[in-house]
């Protein structure tokens, strides 16, 4: 008994100094300094993943075709394809300030962040004082929401239906901004995203764990 409790131990301790995700057969890559800012960047872009609401930007993809009549607007088709345009960007900005929490059973429960904490929607929860202070409205929030709305900007411009519509004849001018804009949006906006990641998980935003 007392040999296997030593070779238990001797398993503990070695599962210790191997991370979990590590794979043995293949050694530790060696990195300069550069390469360790690439690889950060790399890895700093997950939190992109909350940078929309998953669910508007699909909706906006799939009813774009549609609305527009695949870029050949007429009035009605062009005035549709605006009130889309506003309302999915509407969309993002508003979902920038919801957020979500685990019951004691683990369900996941909705609501829209306050200046005194949490404003549940989808169920009759009252979070303790202190664990609502934790999901108060900040400044941030705003910032975080005005951010979601230009990359979705950028995603409508990247939009070649979207473009069309509006855009049926434009001059070298206009289509070197159309071209540039929504990179330098995109651009803009992942960067201060990087930099500022949010901690909200909201409606269409990835789910939390706590």
């Amino acid at each position: 008994m007392d040999i296997n409790v030593e070779h238990d131990d001797s398993n503990n301790h070695d599962e210790q100094n191997h991370p979990l995700l590590g794979n043995k057969e293949v050694p530790e890559a060696e990195r300069n300094l550069i390469q360790r800012a690439i690889s950060q960047t790399f890895q700093s872009t997950a939190h992109l993943a909350n940078l929309l609401p998953t669910g508007t930007v699909l909706a906006f993809q799939l009813l774009s075709p549609i609305f527009t009549n695949l870029g050949n607007c007429d009035s009605v088709s062009k005035f549709m394809t605006a009130t889309l345009v506003a309302i999915s960007g509407a969309s993002c900005f508003l979902l920038c300030f919801t957020d979500s929490f685990r019951d004691s059973k683990g369900n996941i429960c909705y609501g829209f962040a306050t200046f005194k904490g949490l404003w549940v929607i989808d169920g009759s929860t009252a979070l303790p004082p202190q664990v609502a202070a934790k999901y108060r409205l900040r400044f941030i929030d705003f910032m975080h929401a005005v951010m979601s709305v230009m990359v979705f900007a950028a995603i409508a411009l990247f939009d070649q239906n979207v473009v069309n519509c509006f855009f049926p004849e434009p001059s070298n001018q206009t289509q070197e901004i159309l071209t540039a804009l929504p990179v330098g949006i995109g651009v803009f906006g992942s960067m201060l995203f990087v930099a500022f990641p949010t901690q909200r998980h909201g409606i269409g935003f990835p789910l939390s764990t706590n």
